[in-house]
Protein backbone atom coordinates (compact mmCIF):
# COMPACT_ATOMS: atom_id res chain seq x y z
CA UNK A 1 0.00 0.00 0.00
CA UNK A 2 1.49 3.05 -1.06
CA UNK A 3 0.91 6.00 1.75
CA UNK A 4 2.72 8.87 -0.39
CA UNK A 5 1.32 12.10 -0.79
CA UNK A 6 0.37 13.67 -3.63
CA UNK A 7 2.81 16.76 -4.31
CA UNK A 8 -0.21 18.98 -4.22
CA UNK A 9 -1.84 17.82 -1.13
CA UNK A 10 1.72 17.65 0.35
CA UNK A 11 2.31 21.54 -0.46
CA UNK A 12 -1.28 22.14 0.85
CA UNK A 13 -0.04 20.55 4.02
CA UNK A 14 2.86 22.72 4.30
CA UNK A 15 1.27 25.57 3.95
CA UNK A 16 -1.30 24.94 5.92
CA UNK A 17 1.75 23.70 8.97
CA UNK A 18 3.50 27.25 8.41
CA UNK A 19 -0.04 29.53 8.06
CA UNK A 20 -0.51 27.54 11.71
CA UNK A 21 2.55 28.21 12.77
CA UNK A 22 3.16 32.05 11.54
CA UNK A 23 -0.24 32.79 12.71
CA UNK A 24 -2.42 31.16 14.75
CA UNK A 25 -0.23 29.47 17.28
CA UNK A 26 1.46 33.01 18.53
CA UNK A 27 -2.32 34.08 20.07
CA UNK A 28 -2.90 31.07 22.02
CA UNK A 29 -0.62 32.37 24.85
CA UNK A 30 -2.40 35.78 24.94
CA UNK A 31 -5.47 36.27 27.37
CA UNK A 32 -7.38 38.83 25.09
CA UNK A 33 -7.39 36.30 22.29
CA UNK A 34 -10.07 34.74 24.01
CA UNK A 35 -13.60 35.05 24.39
CA UNK A 36 -15.90 34.71 27.30
CA UNK A 37 -16.82 30.92 26.25
CA UNK A 38 -12.54 30.09 25.54
CA UNK A 39 -12.75 29.86 21.80
CA UNK A 40 -10.41 32.50 19.70
CA UNK A 41 -12.17 36.05 19.85
CA UNK A 42 -14.69 37.29 16.78
CA UNK A 43 -12.75 40.33 15.68
CA UNK A 44 -9.07 38.39 15.81
CA UNK A 45 -10.99 35.61 13.78
CA UNK A 46 -12.17 37.09 11.34
CA UNK A 47 -8.89 39.07 10.55
CA UNK A 48 -6.90 35.24 10.34
CA UNK A 49 -9.94 34.33 8.15
CA UNK A 50 -8.64 36.79 5.60
CA UNK A 51 -5.30 35.98 5.92
CA UNK A 52 -6.03 32.16 5.45
CA UNK A 53 -8.21 32.88 2.06
CA UNK A 54 -5.37 35.54 1.18
CA UNK A 55 -3.29 32.38 0.96
CA UNK A 56 -5.48 30.45 -0.69
CA UNK A 57 -6.27 28.39 2.41
CA UNK A 58 -10.22 28.29 2.76
CA UNK A 59 -12.74 25.67 2.60
CA UNK A 60 -9.97 23.30 1.05
CA UNK A 61 -12.48 20.23 2.06
CA UNK A 62 -14.92 21.63 -1.07
CA UNK A 63 -14.77 21.13 -4.21
CA UNK A 64 -13.46 24.40 -6.52
CA UNK A 65 -16.73 25.15 -8.39
CA UNK A 66 -18.12 24.90 -4.76
CA UNK A 67 -15.11 28.26 -3.69
CA UNK A 68 -13.12 25.29 -2.11
CA UNK A 69 -9.57 24.06 -2.77
CA UNK A 70 -10.52 20.45 -4.12
CA UNK A 71 -9.27 17.78 -1.53
CA UNK A 72 -10.58 14.58 -1.29
CA UNK A 73 -10.78 12.66 2.25
CA UNK A 74 -7.49 11.58 2.34
CA UNK A 75 -6.01 14.97 1.23
CA UNK A 76 -8.25 16.70 4.10
CA UNK A 77 -6.59 13.98 6.43
CA UNK A 78 -3.61 15.22 6.02
CA UNK A 79 -4.13 19.08 6.22
CA UNK A 80 -7.34 19.16 9.05
CA UNK A 81 -4.11 17.62 11.43
CA UNK A 82 -2.10 20.05 10.30
CA UNK A 83 -4.72 22.37 11.14
CA UNK A 84 -5.50 21.20 14.55
CA UNK A 85 -2.00 21.90 15.95
CA UNK A 86 -3.59 24.98 17.01
CA UNK A 87 -6.83 24.59 19.42
CA UNK A 88 -8.11 27.81 17.24
CA UNK A 89 -6.78 26.31 13.55
CA UNK A 90 -9.92 24.62 11.87
CA UNK A 91 -12.17 27.43 12.29
CA UNK A 92 -9.93 29.87 11.15
CA UNK A 93 -9.81 27.66 7.52
CA UNK A 94 -13.49 27.62 7.16
CA UNK A 95 -13.18 23.76 8.37
CA UNK A 96 -14.61 23.44 11.92
CA UNK A 97 -17.77 21.27 12.86
CA UNK A 98 -20.67 22.02 12.45
CA UNK A 99 -19.82 24.25 9.75
CA UNK A 100 -17.58 21.80 8.01
CA UNK A 101 -19.78 18.82 7.98
CA UNK A 102 -23.23 21.14 6.83
CA UNK A 103 -21.19 22.17 4.22
CA UNK A 104 -20.49 18.77 2.69
CA UNK A 105 -23.41 17.51 2.97
CA UNK A 106 -25.13 20.49 1.01
CA UNK A 107 -22.90 20.38 -1.30
CA UNK A 108 -23.56 16.70 -2.05
CA UNK A 109 -27.51 16.58 -1.85
CA UNK A 110 -28.57 20.78 -2.03
CA UNK A 111 -30.63 21.43 -5.41
CA UNK A 112 -28.83 24.61 -7.08
CA UNK A 113 -31.19 26.70 -5.70
CA UNK A 114 -30.29 25.30 -1.98
CA UNK A 115 -26.67 25.66 -2.70
CA UNK A 116 -27.01 29.27 -4.00
CA UNK A 117 -29.24 30.21 -0.65
CA UNK A 118 -28.24 28.06 1.84
CA UNK A 119 -24.47 26.89 1.02
CA UNK A 120 -23.00 29.48 -0.89
CA UNK A 121 -23.01 32.38 2.86
CA UNK A 122 -21.67 29.36 4.56
CA UNK A 123 -18.62 29.06 2.43
CA UNK A 124 -18.06 32.65 1.95
CA UNK A 125 -18.10 32.91 6.19
CA UNK A 126 -20.61 35.22 5.92
CA UNK A 127 -22.64 33.21 8.29
CA UNK A 128 -22.18 30.49 10.85
CA UNK A 129 -24.56 27.33 10.35
CA UNK A 130 -25.94 23.87 12.82
CA UNK A 131 -27.93 21.30 12.31
CA UNK A 132 -30.73 20.16 14.77
CA UNK A 133 -30.94 16.37 15.30
CA UNK A 134 -30.12 15.24 19.07
CA UNK A 135 -32.82 15.55 21.31
CA UNK A 136 -33.60 15.26 25.17
CA UNK A 137 -35.25 11.90 26.08
CA UNK A 138 -36.79 9.80 25.03
CA UNK A 139 -35.87 11.36 21.85
CA UNK A 140 -33.19 10.84 19.04
CA UNK A 141 -29.85 10.36 19.91
CA UNK A 142 -27.27 8.14 18.62
CA UNK A 143 -30.13 6.58 17.40
CA UNK A 144 -32.53 8.88 14.53
CA UNK A 145 -34.67 6.42 14.63
CA UNK A 146 -36.24 7.93 18.15
CA UNK A 147 -36.42 10.97 17.02
CA UNK A 148 -39.96 12.87 18.29
CA UNK A 149 -39.76 16.34 16.80
CA UNK A 150 -42.79 16.66 14.57
CA UNK A 151 -43.21 18.16 10.85
CA UNK A 152 -47.09 18.16 9.47
CA UNK A 153 -47.13 18.44 6.30
CA UNK A 154 -50.51 20.90 5.72
CA UNK A 155 -52.90 21.14 2.38
CA UNK A 156 -50.80 23.68 0.90
CA UNK A 157 -47.39 21.24 0.92
CA UNK A 158 -45.83 23.57 3.61
CA UNK A 159 -44.55 21.84 6.96
CA UNK A 160 -45.55 22.84 10.65
CA UNK A 161 -42.50 22.19 13.09
CA UNK A 162 -42.87 21.13 16.72
CA UNK A 163 -41.10 19.57 19.12
CA UNK A 164 -37.74 19.97 20.72
CA UNK A 165 -33.73 19.36 20.35
CA UNK A 166 -30.75 20.02 22.54
CA UNK A 167 -27.15 20.45 22.39
CA UNK A 168 -27.54 21.58 19.17
CA UNK A 169 -24.21 22.93 18.31
CA UNK A 170 -22.99 26.86 17.43
CA UNK A 171 -26.75 27.19 17.30
CA UNK A 172 -26.37 30.97 19.49
CA UNK A 173 -24.22 32.14 16.41
CA UNK A 174 -26.00 30.47 13.55
CA UNK A 175 -28.49 31.80 10.83
CA UNK A 176 -28.79 28.53 8.78
CA UNK A 177 -29.81 25.37 10.42
CA UNK A 178 -30.43 21.96 8.84
CA UNK A 179 -33.61 20.00 11.36
CA UNK A 180 -34.04 16.92 11.02
CA UNK A 181 -37.59 15.65 12.10
CA UNK A 182 -40.46 13.27 11.92
CA UNK A 183 -42.54 13.19 9.52
CA UNK A 184 -44.16 10.04 9.03
CA UNK A 185 -43.87 6.71 11.19
CA UNK A 186 -42.40 4.69 8.42
CA UNK A 187 -39.10 3.12 10.19
CA UNK A 188 -36.93 3.59 6.87
CA UNK A 189 -38.44 7.22 5.35
CA UNK A 190 -40.39 8.50 8.38
CA UNK A 191 -37.71 11.41 8.80
CA UNK A 192 -36.73 14.42 6.62
CA UNK A 193 -34.21 17.26 6.52
CA UNK A 194 -35.16 20.28 6.53
CA UNK A 195 -33.41 23.71 6.03
CA UNK A 196 -34.48 27.23 7.86
CA UNK A 197 -33.26 30.59 8.65
CA UNK A 198 -32.84 31.76 12.55
CA UNK A 199 -34.91 35.82 11.72
CA UNK A 200 -38.23 32.43 10.77
CA UNK A 201 -40.93 32.69 13.94
CA UNK A 202 -42.05 29.27 15.51
CA UNK A 203 -38.64 28.00 17.18
CA UNK A 204 -36.02 29.70 19.59
CA UNK A 205 -33.49 29.13 21.85
CA UNK A 206 -34.69 27.54 25.43
CA UNK A 207 -30.88 27.97 27.10
CA UNK A 208 -27.44 28.00 26.42
CA UNK A 209 -26.37 24.82 27.78
CA UNK A 210 -23.35 24.70 29.99
CA UNK A 211 -20.66 22.26 29.31
CA UNK A 212 -17.51 21.12 30.94
CA UNK A 213 -15.04 22.43 28.59
CA UNK A 214 -14.64 25.10 26.45
CA UNK A 215 -16.94 25.74 23.43
CA UNK A 216 -17.56 25.86 20.02
CA UNK A 217 -18.91 29.19 18.69
CA UNK A 218 -22.75 29.70 19.38
CA UNK A 219 -22.15 26.82 22.25
CA UNK A 220 -24.47 23.76 23.06
CA UNK A 221 -27.83 24.60 23.00
CA UNK A 222 -31.28 23.32 23.82
CA UNK A 223 -34.09 24.32 21.32
CA UNK A 224 -38.16 24.68 21.39
CA UNK A 225 -40.44 24.27 17.80
CA UNK A 226 -43.71 25.60 18.27
CA UNK A 227 -45.07 26.66 14.87
CA UNK A 228 -41.71 26.84 12.66
CA UNK A 229 -43.22 26.90 8.83
CA UNK A 230 -41.03 25.62 6.24
CA UNK A 231 -41.32 25.60 2.32
CA UNK A 232 -41.23 22.58 0.06
CA UNK A 233 -38.22 24.18 -1.44
CA UNK A 234 -36.40 23.99 1.92
CA UNK A 235 -36.50 19.99 2.39
CA UNK A 236 -33.10 18.61 1.83
CA UNK A 237 -33.25 15.91 -0.48
CA UNK A 238 -36.94 15.22 -1.03
CA UNK A 239 -39.65 14.02 2.31
CA UNK A 240 -38.35 10.93 3.95
CA UNK A 241 -34.74 11.11 3.00
CA UNK A 242 -33.50 12.50 6.20
CA UNK A 243 -32.07 8.84 7.18
CA UNK A 244 -29.93 9.15 4.16
CA UNK A 245 -29.18 13.00 4.97
CA UNK A 246 -28.09 11.99 8.06
CA UNK A 247 -25.58 9.32 7.03
CA UNK A 248 -24.41 11.51 4.39
CA UNK A 249 -23.54 14.12 6.80
CA UNK A 250 -22.57 12.05 9.83
CA UNK A 251 -20.34 9.43 8.47
CA UNK A 252 -18.00 11.60 7.00
CA UNK A 253 -18.19 14.12 9.96
CA UNK A 254 -16.90 11.61 12.23
CA UNK A 255 -13.80 11.03 10.48
CA UNK A 256 -12.89 14.86 9.83
CA UNK A 257 -13.46 15.22 13.82
CA UNK A 258 -10.40 12.45 13.93
CA UNK A 259 -8.44 14.43 11.53
CA UNK A 260 -8.64 17.01 13.74
CA UNK A 261 -8.47 15.54 17.22
CA UNK A 262 -5.19 13.63 15.84
CA UNK A 263 -4.03 17.32 15.66
CA UNK A 264 -4.29 18.11 18.89
CA UNK A 265 -2.74 14.74 20.29
CA UNK A 266 0.26 15.55 18.50
CA UNK A 267 0.23 18.92 20.07
CA UNK A 268 0.49 17.61 23.07
CA UNK A 269 3.18 15.43 23.13
CA UNK A 270 5.24 18.22 21.83
CA UNK A 271 4.38 20.16 24.75
CA UNK A 272 5.05 17.16 26.85
CA UNK A 273 8.48 16.80 25.30
CA UNK A 274 9.65 20.24 25.26
CA UNK A 275 9.27 20.50 29.17
CA UNK A 276 10.27 16.76 29.73
CA UNK A 277 13.66 18.33 27.55
CA UNK A 278 14.16 21.10 29.76
CA UNK A 279 13.37 20.07 33.10
CA UNK A 280 15.68 18.93 35.91
CA UNK A 281 15.12 16.79 38.90
CA UNK A 282 17.61 14.67 41.09
CA UNK A 283 20.28 15.35 38.46
CA UNK A 284 18.67 13.84 35.63
CA UNK A 285 16.18 15.95 33.08
CA UNK A 286 13.02 13.83 32.58
CA UNK A 287 13.17 13.35 28.67
CA UNK A 288 15.98 11.17 30.22
CA UNK A 289 14.04 8.71 32.53
CA UNK A 290 12.97 5.45 31.14
CA UNK A 291 9.25 6.11 32.97
CA UNK A 292 8.77 9.16 30.80
CA UNK A 293 10.25 7.37 27.34
CA UNK A 294 7.59 4.84 28.00
CA UNK A 295 4.47 7.08 28.23
CA UNK A 296 5.48 9.36 25.38
CA UNK A 297 7.00 5.96 22.94
CA UNK A 298 3.42 4.54 23.69
CA UNK A 299 1.92 7.63 22.99
CA UNK A 300 3.50 7.87 19.56
CA UNK A 301 2.13 4.84 18.64
CA UNK A 302 -1.33 5.40 19.87
CA UNK A 303 -1.30 8.42 17.61
CA UNK A 304 0.08 6.28 14.56
CA UNK A 305 -2.45 3.59 15.07
CA UNK A 306 -5.00 6.40 14.60
CA UNK A 307 -3.43 8.11 11.77
CA UNK A 308 -3.57 4.71 9.44
CA UNK A 309 -7.41 3.92 10.57
CA UNK A 310 -8.21 7.63 9.44
CA UNK A 311 -6.09 7.17 6.66
CA UNK A 312 -7.81 4.03 5.60
CA UNK A 313 -10.96 4.52 5.93
CA UNK A 314 -10.45 8.34 4.12
CA UNK A 315 -9.02 6.01 1.37
CA UNK A 316 -12.28 4.19 1.30
CA UNK A 317 -14.24 7.11 1.10
CA UNK A 318 -12.77 8.57 -1.77
CA UNK A 319 -12.92 5.04 -3.44
CA UNK A 320 -17.04 5.69 -3.35
CA UNK A 321 -17.12 3.10 -0.22
CA UNK A 322 -19.36 4.28 3.03
CA UNK A 323 -16.52 2.87 5.15
CA UNK A 324 -18.59 2.46 7.88
CA UNK A 325 -16.53 0.32 10.21
CA UNK A 326 -13.65 2.27 9.46
CA UNK A 327 -14.84 5.36 10.15
CA UNK A 328 -16.26 3.53 13.35
CA UNK A 329 -12.92 2.19 14.53
CA UNK A 330 -10.98 5.25 14.04
CA UNK A 331 -13.78 7.30 16.09
CA UNK A 332 -13.09 5.14 19.27
CA UNK A 333 -9.15 5.26 18.79
CA UNK A 334 -8.37 8.54 17.92
CA UNK A 335 -11.06 9.78 20.55
CA UNK A 336 -9.97 7.76 23.42
CA UNK A 337 -6.28 8.25 21.99
CA UNK A 338 -6.45 12.44 22.26
CA UNK A 339 -7.78 12.17 25.84
CA UNK A 340 -4.91 9.99 27.00
CA UNK A 341 -2.29 12.32 25.35
CA UNK A 342 -4.17 15.27 27.28
CA UNK A 343 -3.59 13.21 30.32
CA UNK A 344 -0.35 12.63 30.13
CA UNK A 345 0.89 15.97 28.93
CA UNK A 346 -0.51 17.36 32.23
CA UNK A 347 1.38 14.70 33.97
CA UNK A 348 4.59 15.37 32.52
CA UNK A 349 4.08 18.89 32.87
CA UNK A 350 2.98 18.78 36.56
CA UNK A 351 1.35 21.38 38.02
CA UNK A 352 2.46 23.74 34.91
CA UNK A 353 0.21 21.30 32.76
CA UNK A 354 -2.69 21.65 35.27
CA UNK A 355 -2.42 25.63 35.28
CA UNK A 356 -3.29 27.36 31.78
CA UNK A 357 0.33 28.42 31.50
CA UNK A 358 -0.39 26.19 28.38
CA UNK A 359 -2.58 25.16 26.73
CA UNK A 360 -3.23 21.24 28.09
CA UNK A 361 -5.78 22.34 30.39
CA UNK A 362 -8.07 23.45 27.58
CA UNK A 363 -7.83 20.54 25.18
CA UNK A 364 -8.09 17.74 28.82
CA UNK A 365 -11.31 19.31 29.16
CA UNK A 366 -12.03 19.67 25.23
CA UNK A 367 -10.99 16.38 25.11
CA UNK A 368 -13.61 14.43 27.40
CA UNK A 369 -16.17 15.09 24.85
CA UNK A 370 -14.61 13.32 21.99
CA UNK A 371 -16.20 9.98 23.23
CA UNK A 372 -19.78 11.24 23.55
CA UNK A 373 -19.71 13.16 19.77
CA UNK A 374 -20.99 12.10 17.10
CA UNK A 375 -21.64 8.20 18.88
CA UNK A 376 -20.40 7.34 21.92
CA UNK A 377 -17.41 4.79 22.15
CA UNK A 378 -20.40 1.74 22.89
CA UNK A 379 -22.12 2.80 20.17
CA UNK A 380 -19.53 2.57 17.60
CA UNK A 381 -18.40 -0.95 19.36
CA UNK A 382 -21.55 -2.24 18.82
CA UNK A 383 -21.49 -1.18 15.15
CA UNK A 384 -18.04 -3.18 14.97
CA UNK A 385 -20.30 -6.44 16.96
CA UNK A 386 -22.63 -5.90 13.59
CA UNK A 387 -20.05 -6.30 10.99
CA UNK A 388 -18.29 -8.35 13.11
CA UNK A 389 -21.31 -11.10 13.23
CA UNK A 390 -22.61 -10.47 9.22
CA UNK A 391 -18.92 -10.71 7.55
CA UNK A 392 -17.01 -13.24 10.02
CA UNK A 393 -13.42 -13.68 8.78
CA UNK A 394 -14.42 -10.85 6.16
CA UNK A 395 -14.18 -8.41 8.39
CA UNK A 396 -10.75 -8.07 8.15
CA UNK A 397 -10.34 -8.97 4.61
CA UNK A 398 -8.71 -5.80 2.44
CA UNK A 399 -10.79 -4.73 -0.52
CA UNK A 400 -8.96 -6.37 -4.16
CA UNK A 401 -8.55 -5.35 -7.70
CA UNK A 402 -10.08 -8.58 -8.84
Amino acid sequence: MDFTLPHEIEDTRRRVADFVAREILPHEADPAAYDAHENIRLDLLADLRAKAKAEGLWCLQLKRETGGGGLGKVGMAACYTEMNRSIFGPVVFNSAAPDDGNMMVLEALGTPEQKARWLAPIVSGAVRSSIAMTEPAPGGGSDPAMIRTQATRRADGSYVVTGRKWFITGAADAAHFILIARTSDDARRGLTAFLFHKDQPGWRIVRRIPIMGPEEHGGHCELEFDGLEITPDNVLAGEGRGLKVTQVRLGPARLTHCMRWLGLAMRCIEIAREYADSREGFGVRLSERESVQMMLGGLAMEIEIGRLLVMRAAFELDQGRFARKEISMAKIQVANTLHRAADTAIQINGARGYSKDTVLEWIYRYARQARLVDGADEVHRMVLHRFLAEEGRDFWRFPSAS
